[in-house]
């Protein structure tokens, strides 16, 4: 699968964008995040990525311009937004469905642009619906109204699973902590097969 790297430039700084085309013509465009202190090498990000791109989607993934400059710790949620909204402006293909996703920090963004993008769908890996032990302070309302959205949560999870409604559909992995590394095949499986489902991604 052969990937180009690019620079975009943001509001916040640059960002390194990383582009894998499918073999063969793409049915849609996956845009994914890392977490707050991780990179998109993460497990499931890395495994969502093949998977996606050997059913037929083009997927993005973007390094927020803080962990390009080398810091662990993100900024304000509007920065986050801010510089993710014009690397997708700029990297998007527009005749392609746009499904904005990523794990963490990165499904927050995702959720929270996906309205004023036009995202066709939000994919949202370890949600995190609120911080350890603060359920007060839910984040349940960053969840799009209206949009097509996949939450993938571990039961085990400390930042606690959404619940499901409207167009949020929630599915819980058995035993998985905030990682989602436990039984990762079946969580791609569920990735791919929603992705399907909406005719996002091609059937073999």
């Amino acid at each position: 699968m052969p990937s180009s790297e690019t620079t975009v430039e943001t509001p916040r700084g640059p960002a390194l964008v990383r582009v894998t085309a499918p073999a063969g013509p793409a049915r849609s465009q996956l845009f994914l995040g890392h977490g707050a202190g991780g990179g998109v090498d993460a497990p499931d990000l890395a495994a969502v990525h093949d998977a996606a791109v050997a059913a037929g989607v083009r997927v993005v993934l973007v390094t927020q311009p803080y962990r390009v400059a080398g810091r662990r710790a993100p900024g304000p949620a509007g920065q986050l937004d801010e510089a993710w909204s014009a690397v997708v402006q700029a990297q998007a293909v527009p005749e392609l469905p746009l499904i904005l996703g990523g794990r963490s920090s990165g499904a927050r963004v995702a959720a929270r642009t996906a309205p004023v993008l036009g995202a066709a769908g939000v994919l949202a890996l370890a949600f995190p619906l609120h911080p350890p032990d603060k359920p007060e302070k839910s984040r349940a309302g960053e969840l799009p109204a209206g949009i097509p959205t996949l939450v993938l949560n571990g039961d085990r999870d400390p930042f606690g699973v959404p619940a499901a409604g409207g167009t949020v559909e929630v599915i819980v992995r058995p035993g998985a902590v905030h990682d989602l590394k436990k039984n990762l095949p079946d969580t791609v499986d569920l990735t791919i097969g929603w992705l399907r489902r909406h005719g996002w991604a091609a059937e073999f």
